[in-house]
């Protein structure tokens, strides 16, 4: 079949190689009953192309179910796929059919499989490579004739080293991977589908179609999109509705470009790097909380520096024996350090003040000096900067938030992990 005739059909816009690949390689295993992994981020349009196969298989007048597996609690997901007898649970007032029993002959896809749970991938791996599958609280083996296409936007791969998805269930899935490319992999499709989606909007809602200036262009181009054609569209309707003028300008672009409209804090990440879709979030917030604690470090350097001067030539500046011990109580909280006996004094020298050295006060009220060794641990300092968040807007999840530079989601799931009482 030609494939801009599948294009057409199933509403595929672009023309990049990878798009190409992809879409070639589905059309060469839909007429076959393989299992097939598609591979992409969320957003790219996984799901078209499981349409796609299914279409052009000898099943495509037989049923086709999506299922997205994120979506069902884990409790009742084997229920729902395998079905149930009466009684085998509570709630389980009649026997029920599951996905496997009635799709017969047709197609499942399982959308987002990586968020299965182990004992479903256990049942699904048998009906792979038996076709049989018992419902819950039942003894009676049935046989089934599904084909499996199921999609991710994860590495299943690495799931399966750290225990979270099955080896076995990873290869039998993967005997066909389809990959489908990231949007900013495919920078020449862009501006394809905002025109398409600004002409259908523009339909849509009568209006006339958004066109947009060079500049403006170019700035959508050159966007990451890290959500992929979801998110183009989104933004493609947005501008549609809310724009009075069609004649969009890169100033008037930037305003609905989420990115670039709430970045407060600098990144050091390069933005012309590409993204995987796997801990990006994360990384961003590491790289911010790297830059803060190299300025922290700087700034306790420069403390150490002024310290030590007026500690050892104290004629240079008027302070008294209190305020040299309250400023030495200060820096060892900056510190974190203990103290220990010494000597010598140690020389200062301009070209080391990285180095800690060790301290001497002849001041009869101080007796002891410090070494100051800052602690670099980032798990330590993203522990504490949250502490302090929270103590400074009250516990209010919210503001501790938008002062971090991250989301409330990506908080609640810190103060999990580092077990913080809010």
């Amino acid at each position: 079949m030609d494939p801009q005739a599948i294009k057409n059909r199933f509403g595929i816009i672009g023309n990049s190689p990878a798009l190409n690949h992809a879409l070639n390689v589905a059309v060469q295993v839909a007429n076959t009953d393989l299992t097939v992994l598609i591979v992409g981020e969320s957003g790219v349009g996984k799901e078209a192309f499981s349409h796609i196969i299914h279409a052009l298989s000898a099943r495509k007048h037989n049923p086709f179910i999506a299922v997205n597996c994120g979506a069902i609690p884990e409790g009742t997901i084997d229920s729902e796929l395998f079905g149930h007898e009466k009684g085998s649970f509570t709630g389980a007032v009649e026997s029920r059919k599951g996905y496997f029993e009635t799709v017969n002959g047709g197609t499942i896809f399982l959308d987002e499989i990586g968020e299965m749970p182990l004992g479903t991938q256990a049942r699904l791996l048998r009906v792979l490579e038996t076709g049989e599958f018992i419902r819950v609280g039942s003894s009676k083996v049935q046989k089934t004739d599904v084909r499996v296409i199921a999609t991710t936007n994860r590495d299943l791969l690495e799931f399966t080293q750290t225990g979270r998805f099955r080896e076995d269930l990873y290869y039998r899935l993967s005997t066909v991977p389809i990959r489908v490319p990231a949007l900013r992999d495919r920078p020449e499709d862009i501006l394809l589908l905002f025109r398409k989606f600004a002409v259908d909007f523009a339909e849509k809602y009568k209006a006339a179609p958004v066109q947009l200036d060079e500049e403006a262009r170019n700035l959508l181009t050159h966007y990451q999109w890290r959500g992929n054609v979801r998110e183009l569209k989104n933004i493609a309707e947005q501008i549609s509705v809310l724009s009075t003028d069609k004649q969009i300008s890169g100033a008037h672009l930037r305003r609905f470009l989420p990115e670039l409209n709430s970045n407060r804090l600098p990144v050091l990440a390069n933005q012309n790097a590409p993204h995987n879709g796997s801990g990006n979030e994360f990384a961003n917030e590491r790289e911010i909380l790297y830059k803060l604690f190299f300025d922290m470090k700087k700034d306790v350097t420069e403390l150490k520096k002024m310290f030590l001067e007026i500690v050892q030539n104290p004629s240079t500046a008027n302070v008294s024996a209190f305020a040299k011990e309250a400023l030495l109580n200060d820096f060892s909280a900056l510190g974190n350090n203990e103290y220990q006996p010494a000597h010598a004094p140690a020389p200062i020298h301009p070209n080391v003040v990285n180095h800690p050295q060790p301290v001497i006060f002849h001041n009869n009220d101080i007796h002891h000096h410090e070494e100051v060794e800052e602690s670099l641990n980032i798990m330590d300092k993203e522990k504490e900067l949250i502490i302090k968040a929270l103590k400074k807007h009250k516990s209010k999840r919210k503001d501790a938030a938008l002062d971090l530079g991250i989301s409330e989601r990506t908080l609640y799931r810190k103060l999990k992990e580092y077990n913080i009482d809010d």
